[in-house]
């Protein structure tokens, strides 16, 4: 919470009148707390390295014989918040990329990596188009706006040309409306109700376990008053996210409760049971959410964990983790993890030919080998806590047509040391 602990710490430095900000402010502060669970926080970390390398995978396929020169690629770095030099980037992962007269390409390995991708997205298009039915299916009136869509597909797996491929094989399912003629209101339309999409994971799990629909509740045994608000809520019956919420009283505890199976639902539908608060937020008109989202999201700890690592709020399906471990994989996860493999397996390479010129460059200087030793432990305490602080990564997508930022560099001295470690210079 490192964002409001300085706005307070400002706000008692100030004036009496400025008391009731104050106040203010320090309510906000306590509706985003939450316990941090170390687990969760680790599973919320996704390499900001592998971040960015699958970003130069994707912006690599828009050129001819999928290469692109240095110099290009230099520009476009700017588009991922990333200054520096992109040769030393790239020389960092040789089993990622690889460098043919002064164009840079993915080496034979992640060129079948993208292969076996692409054959997996294949296989799943009956899939994505159940994927998109039943996100339909959630919103009241059956229809979302195309933008909004395109905000959460690759949480959701979704490939990047779903509208023009997965849209029109289904015509029995989608169709495109665009009332206005703008491209802002392009939206797809769900045109038949398929009442087997219409059971949500919650109802699944119970059938194939024989109960009554339920949450569940991951809590440890100490979080008592937390259990026993869990159990008051259970005591009300499920109420099914795909049902019509206009029938339900605003705020009572039946909207409540389909309202905590709709973002159980979601999240369910999800690659990585995750989703950015500020994009579930876009969706509280056709989802028909409370305006207090966050309220929501933490009232129930139980099923939801909220963390704002990097200053990003994330909201995570607790159910769907053990530990930092996710629970169910779905096949998109598991080629994507095999790039992370190839990436973080470049990267060692790279280090270790690194740490042997090094120790040969002190040698030549004649440096005791004690010394060199000794020198060597110092640098590997030193790259340790510079992981600490550059490796993590929150809910970042930095992506071509939205440009969102790597979260939580703000500080200039920390995205001077951050780039310092990544690039061996200070960014500028």
């Amino acid at each position: 919470m490192l964002l409001h602990k300085t706005n307070i710490t400002i706000l008692r430095a100030t004036s009496p009148q400025s008391q009731p900000n104050f106040t203010i402010l320090r309510r906000n502060f306590c509706l985003w707390s939450m316990k941090k669970d170390p687990d969760l926080e680790s599973a919320l970390s996704r390499n900001r390295r592998w971040v960015v390398n699958n970003q130069i995978k994707n912006i690599i396929f828009r050129y001819p014989n999928n290469e692109i020169p240095i110099e290009t690629l230099q520009k476009k770095f700017k588009t991922l918040d990333l200054q520096g030099k992109a040769l030393n980037w790239i020389s960092k992962y040789p089993s990622c990329f690889e460098l043919h007269q002064n164009r840079i390409r993915l080496t034979k390995r992640m060129m079948n990596l993208v292969h076996q991708e692409q054959t997996i997205k294949d296989s799943l298009d009956p899939v994505f188009a159940q994927r998109l039915a039943k996100l339909l299916m959630l919103s009241f009136n059956n229809t979302l706006n195309v933008i909004k869509i395109n905000e959460i597909k690759n949480s959701l797996g979704f490939p990047d040309d779903y509208l023009i491929r997965i849209v029109p094989r289904y015509p029995d399912l989608f169709r495109i409306v665009n009332e206005s003629g703008r491209r802002s209101s392009m939206a797809i339309e769900l045109i038949h109700w398929n009442p087997n999409f219409a059971v949500s994971e919650v109802e699944a799990s119970a059938l194939r376990k024989g109960l009554e629909p339920n949450f569940s509740c991951c809590l440890p045994s100490s979080w008592v008053k937390s259990l026993e608000k869990f159990h008051e809520f259970e005591s009300v019956p499920y109420v099914s996210p795909y049902s019509d919420p206009r029938v339900l009283v605003e705020g009572s505890k039946e909207m409540e409760k389909r309202n905590v199976g709709l973002v159980h639902e979601l999240l369910s539908l999800t690659l990585w049971k995750k989703v950015s608060v500020m994009k579930l937020g876009h969706f509280k008109r056709e989802f028909f959410l409370p305006d207090k989202l966050n309220v929501l999201l933490l009232k129930h700890p139980g099923i939801f964990y909220v963390s704002n690592k990097y200053r990003i709020y994330t909201v995570l399906l607790r159910e769907g983790y053990v530990g930092s471990q996710l629970l169910d994989k779905d096949p998109l996860v598991v080629v994507k993890e095999k790039f992370g493999e190839i990436m973080q397996e470049g990267l060692h390479e790279y280090n270790q030919r690194r740490r042997l010129v090094n120790i040969e460059k002190k040698r030549n200087k004649g440096v005791p080998l004690s010394r060199v030793d000794e020198d060597e432990m110092k640098g590997r305490r030193r790259r340790r806590r510079s992981r600490e602080v550059s490796d993590d990564d929150g809910d970042v997508v930095v992506d071509g047509v939205n440009g969102n930022k790597l979260g939580g560099l703000l500080d200039p001295e920390e995205r001077k040391r951050f780039y310092k470690v990544l690039f061996d210079d200070d960014g500028s």
